[in-house]
């Protein structure tokens, strides 16, 4: 499993390598280590919010007219922080695929029985 992986790694590897065309370097590279800007791993408060907003509309898209804050709690709830904040980088950037992403979300047995609770009690 772990050479079909490198297999088909190499040979994407390969197949985009064709579409770059070369440029000539004006300046030397640096010799240490290249950094480049972390992916972030805390969800900060606009962060949080941006993705609370995406995730109730996406819930107001399939119940519209009924007061979904209850099952946007619950699908927040059971996000992980990385998925709040995809979802907020993906709704920032213009990307779609937030559906997709809630969507998944919904579809957890922790999820879905937080959003049959929250029916009842409505």
């Amino acid at each position: 499993m772990r050479f079909i992986s490198s297999a088909a790694l190499l040979a994407t590897g390969l197949a985009l390598a064709g579409c770059v065309a070369p440029m000539p370097v004006a300046t030397p590279l640096p010799s240490g280590p290249v950094t480049t800007a972390p992916m972030p791993t805390v969800l900060d408060a606009a962060s949080r919010a941006v993705a609370r907003s995406v995730i109730n509309s996406e819930m107001q898209k399939r119940l519209p007219g009924a007061n979904v804050a209850p099952f946007t709690d619950c699908v927040v709830a059971n996000a992980t922080t990385a998925e709040l904040i995809d979802i907020a980088q993906m709704s920032r950037s213009g990307v779609s695929g937030t559906a997709d992403s809630v969507a998944a979300i919904v579809s957890r047995p922790a999820t879905t029985q937080c959003i049959a609770s929250a029916a009842r009690s409505a």
